[in-house]
């Protein structure tokens, strides 16, 4: 506190001279290197105070703060492309967000406003990379999945248009993919009562062939990652709390593929009409972000070192 003080009382004079801007923002060895990911907006209407309070103003916070101390600084997140604005909320997102002083180092040309990653090229090509090792090293599977179809909409309902009761508490209005109440995962077909949420009709269980993540053969690799992670006491006391009810009950294969007609392709034949989940590749988002900020995003993203 008392160094604080003083430098609060030396002034600006005091600070050392302002980074001057870089294009692009890389890696230096010696330096001190900070890349800074914030969750993605997943807003389905107008942006709120509580939206940005809680997905972007936190990392834009530490942002600031990491470039005032002259370090090394890649903030990645997600802008809106204006192709994306005509057709999901007409220019909204590219208002709100400037509004609210957001200043994110990378925006990110994507498509999921609502939700987010699907104009780039990268998001595609960086996901069906990702997917073609996993295949490749035998951690996929094929099985049927039995999906919630609304006749009346005529589309098979991605998980966020379902709602229903969820079968382990009972809480009324669960989504097709989790439990806000008691935190478990869902598939849309276990709700009780399901409900299509774009036209209150009552959808039909349609049984279709899709790709899933094998996570039981990770299980044994995944446990003993944590333990070391968790050594180092970084997670917070409800991360580990739900990661460790997971381990507790056994990892299931989870479904990567999705029966829509827009997203990132599937590159396999007999599943090229399919496009994957979005849990699958939005998390690969971040490095697809960074990919459209340089051509040089492997420097950030596969270089521990620095």
């Amino acid at each position: 506190i008392a160094a604080a003080m003083e430098i609060w009382e030396r002034g600006p004079a005091a600070l050392p001279p302002p980074r001057e801007p870089e294009t692009p923002v890389l890696p230096v060895e010696g330096e001190r290197n900070v890349l800074i990911t914030s969750a993605l907006p997943y807003v389905n209407n107008v942006p709120h105070l509580g939206n940005i309070i809680g997905c972007v103003l936190s990392a834009d916070t530490f942002a600031r703060y990491s470039r005032l101390r002259g370090w090394r600084t890649l903030f990645v997140c997600t802008g809106i492309d204006p192709r994306c604005a005509q057709v999901l909320i007409p220019g909204v997102h590219t208002q709100v967000q400037p509004a609210a002083g957001l200043a994110h180092a990378v925006p990110s040309p994507t498509c999921r406003a609502v939700p987010v990653l699907r104009c780039s090229p990268f998001p595609a090509s960086i996901a069906q990379d990702i997917f073609q090792r996993l295949l490749a090293q035998g951690f996929l599977l094929q099985d049927t999945l039995e999906q919630l179809r609304c006749e009346s909409c005529g589309r098979y309902l991605a998980d966020r248009f379902v709602e229903g009761t969820c079968p382990f508490c009972a809480y009324a209005e669960a989504r097709g993919d989790q439990c806000d109440r008691c935190g478990k995962l869902i598939n849309a077909v276990e709700l009780q009562n399901p409900q299509c949420k774009l036209c209150r009709g009552t959808p039909v269980v349609t049984p279709t062939q899709h790709l899933f993540l094998d996570l039981p053969k990770l299980e044994g690799r995944l446990e003993a990652w944590l333990e070391r992670t968790w050594a180092t006491g970084e997670w917070t006391a409800n991360a580990r709390h739900i990661t460790r009810t997971w381990l507790r009950d056994g990892l299931k294969p989870r479904c990567i593929t999705r029966d829509l007609t827009w997203g990132t392709p599937v590159p396999l034949d007999g599943f090229r009409d399919k496009v994957f989940y979005v849990w699958f590749d939005a998390p690969i988002g971040y490095l697809s972000i960074t990919a459209n900020y340089t051509e040089h995003w492997e420097r950030w993203w596969k270089n521990p070192q620095q």
